[in-house]
């Protein structure tokens, strides 16, 4: 059964190898309030941009870890036990199978970085 979930969730590859990567107009151009887009695919993973505001649904990923990058503001991980931190210029990594769910109390953008198969919103 699929669920519709309220982000703009963008899985098209934006930018080929050899042409260079404009997060900045990207970010600009954002008016959805959960925004994802996958920038370019390099190896087997693929590179992603989020601008976000509010809360993400908890969800996990049983076979594929995910790496989170603030560029701009502050995002919050929800794990089962305890809620990162993450402020601009920090990362984290989600291990598989790990339940978790992410906010940004304001607007933020996020650079992810995870397995070119790794489905957003969870397995």
């Amino acid at each position: 059964m699929t669920q519709n979930f309220p982000y703009a969730t963008h899985l098209d590859i934006r930018y080929p190898a050899l042409e260079v990567v404009d997060v900045p107009a990207l970010v600009q151009a954002v008016r959805d309030q959960w925004y994802n887009q996958t920038l370019c695919k390099v190896n087997d993973s693929v590179v992603r941009l989020g601008v976000m505001q509010g809360e993400y649904h908890w969800h996990k990923h049983d076979d594929l870890e995910e790496f989170f990058y603030v560029v701009e503001g502050r995002f919050l991980i929800d794990l089962e036990d305890r809620t990162v931190e993450l402020d601009e210029r920090q990362g984290f990594v989600i291990p598989k199978g790990v339940v978790h769910r992410t906010r940004a109390p304001e607007r933020a953008v996020i650079l992810m970085v995870e397995g070119a198969g790794i489905v957003p919103t969870g397995d």
